[in-house]
């Protein structure tokens, strides 16, 4: 029978909603989906796609630390922007962490996000033993 676990990351914005930051479930890591908030003030971080993404790409790496994984072992990303028109500058920010490893990934331009983030990113990755 398989278990699950779930994740607590002081490091990355709480949930503001009824769900867990991560699940740790059959030796992967699923997140949330990520917004760029303050872990701390879980304010609403930058008012451009560069300064979100940035802090967004952060809070998934803390994350995935608390998580026992990390980017490196990122499989599968979904991003959400609001606007496909910063997709070339979101990619300048998201390239820079993931360098060797990449992951598969979609991107999807959506109505709106919550708390008015520009973007939001979730991840699968994989355990690491």
């Amino acid at each position: 029978m398989s278990s699950k676990t779930l994740v607590q990351c002081d490091n990355a914005p709480a949930a503001i909603g009824p769900y867990s930051q991560a699940v740790i479930a059959n030796g992967l890591v699923y997140t949330a989906g990520v917004i760029p908030l303050d872990p701390e003030t879980m304010e609403i971080v930058g008012s451009t796609i560069e300064e979100q993404a940035e802090r967004v790409m952060q809070s998934l790496k803390a994350l995935l630390t608390d998580a026992k994984s990390d980017l490196d072992h990122v499989i599968k990303t979904t991003c959400f922007l609001v606007d496909l028109g910063d997709f070339a500058a979101f990619n300048d920010v998201y390239s820079r962490y993931f360098t060797e490893s990449k992951p598969a990934r979609s991107t999807f331009q959506v109505a709106a996000l919550p708390k008015y983030a520009l973007v939001e990113i979730e991840a699968i990755a994989l355990l690491v033993e």
